[in-house]
């Protein structure tokens, strides 16, 4: 079993580097509950199912396992909301790597920022594209954001 840390930022668009290039992601949700959710993911020519626990802080387990493509396709047309579609970006910037979303569809515009960490006291330099952290605030998982679309908010 793996511990995911991770620590989430909204990112000042304005800020951002426009020459990245990210690869697509679709992913969905078999289930939401109050001890975790099941997802699945395809992202190019991977596609993974997992399981992640609520967790404490910003941390829980995370267990994730690769899947036949064609089997996560069937698996998505099950998913209880709408799909989250996204470019990841893979960025490297003082010695760590951070995965920027930008979403698409009904979360067109949202942009965030994701750092893992291996311990979660870990310090770490935010890059200048950083806007605001977000870290356990539920409407910026993409299991709320299935449920609860970024352009169905009224004050953002």
């Amino acid at each position: 079993m793996a511990k995911e840390i991770e620590r989430k930022f909204l990112i000042d668009i304005n800020k951002w580097p426009t020459n990245q290039k990210g690869i697509l992601y679709q992913q969905g949700y078999l289930a939401i509950t109050e001890k975790g959710i099941i997802r699945v993911r395809i992202k190019a020519e991977l596609s993974t199912l997992t399981v992640k626990s609520k967790g404490t802080g910003i941390s829980r387990d995370e267990f994730e396992y690769e899947i036949p493509i064609d089997e996560a396709k069937n698996l998505l047309e099950l998913c209880q909301n709408d799909i989250i579609i996204k470019t990841r970006y893979k960025v490297m910037c003082n010695n760590k790597l951070w995965d920027v979303d930008e979403f698409h569809g009904k979360n067109k515009g949202l942009w965030i920022a994701e750092i893992e960490l291996k311990r979660e006291d870990e310090k770490f330099e935010q890059p200048d594209w950083i806007k605001k952290e977000v870290t356990g605030n539920k409407n910026y998982y993409n299991a709320f954001l299935s449920k609860y679309p970024f352009l169905s908010w009224k004050n953002e």
